[in-house]
């Protein structure tokens, strides 16, 4: 019996106690039906996740349109499954309205909305006798809405007056606008930047949406606001470059960017570069940041002239063209466990190789360590490093060139060993030195936007588009470092900026507006 003549019978059940039993076995049967198929699908939906997440750590820093396609389709699968069927629907729909496990952990709606408080009465008399009512209490439950985007036109008007004794006219000076004869306020141009570069939406996507809700904003307009927007804020990304800049420690990274070659039809391959600067695992008290840079290639000068003026370490991964930044000692190299990590990781994952997994449980047992430590002070981390991860790091370096010499060069394995061996002591540097981190996870995690990015965009439209959207991602990843609405710092520095003294830039820096701009 399905789900719909069982509710049809609610209203006409039966008197015998014998047809009620059947009715209740058969509904207990379906019931456990229903909840064998949502184990199954929760167990399934795990197993995928897990094999998404590992496609997903496969395919950063690697670009493979077989790997995407497969990713993309694990993603549908998974909305497949965690999306309810009709039956279920109805079941769930059916079931008494009890307080579930699931439920005491849904988290509350944000204080911070606006409510509007819809009230169901019922008429002032009993519907069994006609007597008076009175209220008793309430039950009081809580859905979510949204209000489509609201536009507005903000009308300057600036009254002129005439003096009386001699004709003089008087009228307040015109609003300065954000971009010179453009429509967009601070809050638009905003939205679109942030559209653009961090929900990855290019703009004739967002043209479009407009035009669902009436808004004519041609793409052109639209590629307007950004040009001018990103002279608007340049001032403000050289501070933060400078910021970066004089710490004693970066973190370095680089990513492809496919990019349209003119009067080609054909995309070349240019690079945005990160350097970040996060003192916060050590409790250093300079405010994080992330400086993006663009460069047509991915030739060594470009780093040599972004890092002209720092000194200090650099934390980055093997490649070759940061290594000529160590040649004059003002720059000091800190290798990434976690590129070694994932080196003996793929092999794993390949052939279940036990010597590779043996240096992964070497490898975890250092990063260990790591957890107990971090937001200490230098001082304690490099004491705990030095104790506690000294002696397992030189076993691992004795074990590893023991494995070395058993394996054929040409193995992969072989590879992965003499990747470690080869920058043991830049692997050692972050031992002796509590303001180092053990990896170069922090470049990487400002990556993963333009990862996500360049799904969307398919590639830039010219190296200067490069260059702009480097400046943005400078201002955006800024902003989510210091745990900012980068939509909400961009209205605010835009709305200000042009009017701002120059001598007073730094008052516009993320972390000096982060007080009134927190995200809660």
């Amino acid at each position: 019996m399905d789900l719909c003549v069982l509710e049809d019978t609610e209203t006409n059940l039966p008197r015998d106690a014998e047809t009620l039993q059947a009715l209740l076995l058969e509904s207990r049967a379906q019931n456990a039906a229903l909840r064998a198929t949502v184990v199954h699908h929760k167990t399934l939906i795990e197993r995928l996740m897990m094999q998404l997440a590992r496609l997903r750590r496969m395919q950063f820093g690697r670009s493979s349109e077989k790997l995407s396609q497969e990713i993309e389709q694990l993603e549908l699968l998974i909305e497949d499954l965690e999306t309810p069927t009709p039956a279920q629907v109805k079941a769930a729909a059916q079931a008494p309205d009890v307080q579930t496990d699931t439920a005491k952990a849904r988290r509350a709606l944000p204080e911070h909305l606006p409510r509007e408080t819809v009230v169901h009465a019922v008429s002032c008399t009993c519907t069994s006798c006609g007597g008076e009512l009175r209220q008793v209490g309430e039950d009081v439950s809580e859905m979510l809405e949204i209000v489509p985007e609201h536009w507005k036109v903000i009308r300057h008007v600036r009254p002129k007056y005439a003096c009386a004794a001699c004709d003089t006219l008087v009228q307040a000076p015109a609003p300065i606008r954000p971009i010179a004869k453009g429509i967009a306020g601070p809050g638009l141009i905003a939205h679109v930047l942030v559209g653009k570069y961090a929900d990855h939406l290019p703009l004739y996507r967002q043209s479009e949406i407009y035009a669902r809700t009436g808004i004519e904003l041609a793409r052109s307009t639209l590629s307007d606001m950004v040009g001018g927007s990103v002279a608007l804020l340049e001032p403000l990304v050289d501070r933060i470059a400078q910021h970066v800049l004089t710490g004693s420690r970066l973190h370095a990274d680089d990513t492809p960017v496919p990019v349209l070659s003119p009067g080609l039809g054909k995309t070349k391959t240019g690079r945005l570069w990160t350097y970040v600067r996060d003192d916060r695992p050590w409790c250093g008290e300079a405010a994080p940041a992330v400086l993006f840079r663009y460069s047509p290639d991915r030739k060594g000068e470009h780093p040599r002239l972004h890092l002209k003026d720092f000194k200090g370490t650099l934390q980055a991964d093997g490649y070759a063209g940061f290594h000529h930044l160590y040649d004059g000692g003002l720059i000091q190299e800190a290798a990434c466990w976690a590129h070694v990590r994932r080196k003996f990781f793929d092999i794993h994952e390949a052939n279940g190789s036990p010597i590779a997994f043996e240096a992964l449980q070497r490898i975890a047992a250092i990063y260990a360590i790591e957890r107990d430590i971090k937001g200490k002070p230098p001082d304690i981390r490099r004491e705990h490093r030095q104790s506690r991860a000294g002696p397992l790091i030189d076993a691992l370096k004795i074990w590893l060139q023991d494995a070395l010499s058993k394996l054929s060069a040409k193995a992969e394995l072989a590879n992965a060993i003499r990747y470690a061996l080869s920058r043991w002591p830049a692997l050692l540097r972050y031992r002796d030195d509590g303001t180092l981190e053990i990896d170069n996870n922090a470049a990487e995690r400002s990556l993963r936007p333009i990862a996500l990015g360049r799904k969307n965009f398919l590639f830039c439209g010219s190296d200067a588009g490069g260059e702009r959207a480097a400046a943005i991602y400078s201002l955006i990843g800024t902003a989510k470092l210091n745990e900012i609405n980068p939509e909400a710092y961009l209205r605010y520095v835009i709305e200000r900026i042009a009017e701002h003294p120059a001598n007073q830039l730094d008052a516009l820096l993320p972390w000096n507006v982060a007080a009134q701009l927190a995200i809660d």
